[in-house]
């Protein structure tokens, strides 16, 4: 009965996301003849053509990627496998929270080493194939090897300490086990920036000029208090660009990719910026992060509940007495549920959008500067310009560029200008 109901839900999920894929490409292929008169003024033929055929690839890729990843769940909840070693670690290192928090790391690695195939195409031939791959198999691969150290470094004591918590708290031990890992994600906004990201990539302060000083001058216009602005190397991997802040108080850090520099012009960044600097005042960031800390909360609650049940772990070849099996099953499922919740989550996001985007609009006293950028980006990412609404519902965090241009003209309405501010 139990592993019939995870059947369904694992097929519907899958299911759901092959059709989801299909019906945006209908969407877009139907959209794909000429221009839509929406985007005509700064996308040309070649360009748009161009961003059809790249979403149509890595939508079809994703449908083949997403019944890879459905048959591995399938192989590793139903063919033994994973009390199989599980039972190897308790014959090899006991059952101390030492050996389940390997037993707990060594399977998530395990399945990602089954996926690697594919995240290695879509670098070095899908991105490749359309001039956004910059990186080099050596890079990618060094790339991998540090995620997997700093994932044993700091993801492998973590689980130690969860597991010890389960010894020394007893029944409460969710309450606290819930308390380190929000700890430990905070601690992360904060040591991250400063030692992490640089493994990764070479930030360097914004040369002095014109950007620098137009930037500066937003911050102190808006009270955004940064440690300074950097220029992060994106360029090495990927023409994609973004803009980013991170840390807290004085050690927050501005970010802007190289490639961002590159396209777009100073006032556009400023725009860019503006937009980053309203997720700050508007409080997105701590709502975010409340939303996650309520999340895991629950996530830990049903943990503790089926740890208690035998019939879970019998269900999937365990037997009862430790929480590792537990803790292993909800992180392998929690996503076929989770799954039919992303349009709310996603609905949300993007209102935070519309607010920040709204900021910027204000601080730049006009709609053009950011606009333009917008408009920008998607040209030079290939963005998805006609996306299916229920598709967008599903995967997209941000509103579609059209949406928001049409919020952008609504706000002009409102006595916010709609012409370029000067330079």
């Amino acid at each position: 009965m139990v592993l019939g109901i995870i059947l369904v839900l694992i097929l519907a999920r899958w299911a759901a996301r092959v059709w989801l894929e299909w019906l945006n490409q209908r969407y877009v292929l139907a959209h794909a003849s000429s221009v839509p008169p929406a985007f005509q003024d700064f996308v040309d033929a070649a360009t748009y053509a161009k961003s059809v055929q790249y979403t149509l690839a890595k939508s079809r890729f994703s449908q083949i990627e997403d019944t890879f990843d459905m048959f591995v769940l399938l192989v590793a909840l139903f063919s033994g496998v994973l009390p199989w070693v599980y039972n190897l670690f308790i014959q090899s290192l006991g059952s101390s929270a030492w050996s389940m928090a390997a037993f707990l790391f060594v399977i998530p690695v395990g399945l990602g080493l089954a996926a690697l195939p594919f995240d290695w195409y879509s670098q070095f031939r899908l991105e490749e194939r359309f001039g956004f791959n910059t990186t080099t198999p050596k890079l990618w691969w060094i790339d991998r090897l540090k995620g997997l150290l700093l994932g044993l470094l700091l993801g492998y004591p973590l689980l130690v300490l969860i597991l010890k918590l389960v010894e020394w708290t007893g029944p409460s031990w969710w309450l606290w086990a819930w308390g380190c890992v929000l700890g430990f994600q905070l601690l992360m906004l904060v040591l991250a920036p400063i030692f992490i990201l640089p493994l990764f990539n070479k930030f360097t302060p914004l040369p002095e000029g014109g950007l620098r000083d137009r930037l500066l001058a937003l911050a102190k216009r808006t009270e955004f208090q940064a440690q300074s602005i950097q220029v992060m190397d994106g360029s090495k991997r990927s023409r994609h660009s973004n803009a980013f802040f991170t840390g807290f108080g004085r050690f927050r850090k501005i970010a802007l990719f190289d490639t961002l520099i590159e396209q777009l012009t100073e006032q556009e960044l400023e725009a860019v910026l503006a937009h980053e600097i309203g997720h700050y005042k508007k409080k997105h960031v701590p709502k975010m992060l409340g939303w996650s800390a309520v999340s895991s909360l629950v996530g830990f609650y049903f943990i503790a509940l089926l740890a208690e049940q035998a019939w879970f772990y019998e269900a999937f070849g365990f037997r009862s007495g430790n929480i590792a099996p537990a803790l292993l099953l909800f992180s392998l499922l929690s996503g076929v549920v989770s799954f039919w919740f992303s349009p709310l989550f996603h609905l949300w996001s993007r209102r935070f959008e519309y607010q920040a985007d709204a900021y910027a609009a204000a601080i730049m006293q006009g709609v053009h500067p950011l606009k333009t950028a917008l408009r920008k980006l998607s040209e030079k990412n290939l963005s998805n310009l006609t996306p299916h609404p229920l598709y967008s519902g599903f995967y997209y965090s941000h509103p579609t560029l059209s949406e928001r241009e049409e919020a952008l003209i609504k706000l002009s309405g409102f006595g916010v200008p709609a012409g370029e501010t000067s330079q």
